[in-house]
């Protein structure tokens, strides 16, 4: 359809289906989200023209339900699409060229000609672009060029992975032009991952991608190569719960070093056994080897190798709680998660400024208001950024009320799961 055909069938209901599905929502609340499709289309219009004929994208942001720091050691991950999202609005041109206008960004615009990698662009969005049509081309399916326009409600810096949301609308667009839909939600996060990793230049998991792609509540072994995935479910309202994201208001600048820590630590530990990864090693024979492993990493190290055979069999209990309708249990798991975190992990503050431990004080702050119930644990790298708390329903306004008041107003977000996560709109005519 042209842009005026799709604004006049999100305005008359084509999209809803589509709509309450990817933001879990009736059908009386749809209003702001086909509204904010129309001013997407409108805003492609102002961008790029008006002619030719245009698509509608979006791609989930989510959140890691347990498995903290446990994915790089080839181990298990519990993760959730969330009902925030990138949209896209998109046409196709055969110019070799990709245009590409985030909502108050510059355009960015690649030339399809060169598919190398541009150290120039590292940690841009334009090296995403790039190493996604590399990727495709690779794979058999060149990319001609494509002009789009992008919104994004998914929060920067707060665990709930905005460039890997990007990178599976990217990988959705290209798939849907120029692979006539042939890869697989998998696929498309593993593409992403990898114009992340050579293009980039960020060296990530597959955690992130995975949960924005496929969807919904996925249980993740990453032992081999090609991860494991398992799909579960939860419906939080029935069990009585929100699940909230919390900012705390520490800074995420000149972090590298504290999230790349974690990694080497635990590799560390795992080639005091010859191997790669903690996975590899069995738990029994680390304990035995604790004294020679303090001598060769630390203490630290000991800690975060503890924290991971512990918070591996975590994951797989939660799961296991989830699939069976162990709710307070699963809680229960999730306590231990966040106790573990701070405990063994160390990723709650870097404690160079003991003045700022905006995390620390977060959790606490939620921990003390919920009183015993729910549960509360950082959420995603740690040291800055969020927290995730479970708050019992009868509880919210007042949960949300205070945490604000110390935390400043619309630092509580409530989030749902969404059982979609990157999909191309369909519209029912």
């Amino acid at each position: 359809m042209n842009q005026k055909e799709t604004i006049q069938a999100l305005l008359n209901g084509a999209y809803d289906e589509c709509l309450q599905k990817m933001y879990v929502c009736n059908q009386d609340e749809l209003a702001p989200y086909r509204q904010r499709f129309v001013d997407a289309v409108k805003m492609f219009g102002q961008e790029f023209g008006t002619d030719g004929e245009i698509m509608l994208f979006s791609s989930a942001g989510r959140t890691e339900l347990c498995g903290n720091h446990t994915d790089h050691q080839g181990g298990h991950v519990l993760a959730g699409s969330v009902n925030l999202d990138i949209i896209a609005v998109a046409t196709k041109r055969d110019n070799g060229k990709i245009r590409l206008k985030s909502e108050g960004m510059l355009m960015d615009s690649v030339e399809l000609s060169d598919l190398t990698p541009q150290p120039d662009e590292f940690n841009s969005s334009s090296a995403l672009l790039r190493g996604i049509s590399a990727r495709f081309e690779d794979l058999g399916y060149p990319v001609s060029g494509f002009d789009a326009f992008t919104t994004s409600n998914v929060l920067r810096g707060s665990g709930l992975s905005s460039s890997a949301s990007f990178e599976v609308l990217v990988g959705n667009i290209c798939n849907s032009f120029f692979a006539e839909g042939a890869f697989t939600p998998v696929q498309i996060a593993q593409i992403g991952q990898y114009a992340e990793n050579f293009y980039f230049g960020k060296p990530c998991g597959l955690e992130d991608q995975l949960a924005c792609s496929v969807g919904g509540v996925i249980a993740i072994d990453f032992k081999d190569d090609e991860p494991v995935i398992e799909k579960t479910s939860v419906s939080l309202a029935k069990e009585g719960y929100a699940l909230c994201i919390l900012d705390s208001n520490a800074d995420h600048s000149d972090l590298t070093d504290a999230y790349a820590s974690i990694p080497a630590e635990m590799k560390k530990v795992a080639s005091v056994f010859g191997k790669n990864l903690l996975s590899e090693v069995k738990k029994a024979d680390f304990l035995a080897k604790i004294p020679q492993i303090r001598e060769i990493c630390g203490d630290r190290a000991v800690l975060r190798a503890l924290h991971f055979f512990r918070e591996d069999k975590r994951v797989i209990r939660a799961v296991h709680s989830l699939q069976n309708g162990y709710f307070e249990q699963y809680l229960k798991e999730i306590r231990d998660s966040g106790s573990s975190s701070f405990q063994y992990l160390q990723n709650i503050s870097t404690y160079t400024e003991p003045e700022h431990q905006e995390v620390a004080l977060t959790i606490a702050l939620c921990t003390e208001l919920l009183g015993g119930r729910g549960a509360v644990r950082v959420h995603g790298g740690g040291f800055a950024g969020t927290v995730q708390a479970y708050v019992p329903l009868d509880e919210l306004d007042s949960f949300k009320e205070q945490v604000e008041a110390v935390l400043g107003e619309n630092h509580c977000h409530i989030l749902k799961i969404r059982p979609v996560g990157g999909l191309v709109l369909t519209c029912q005519v």
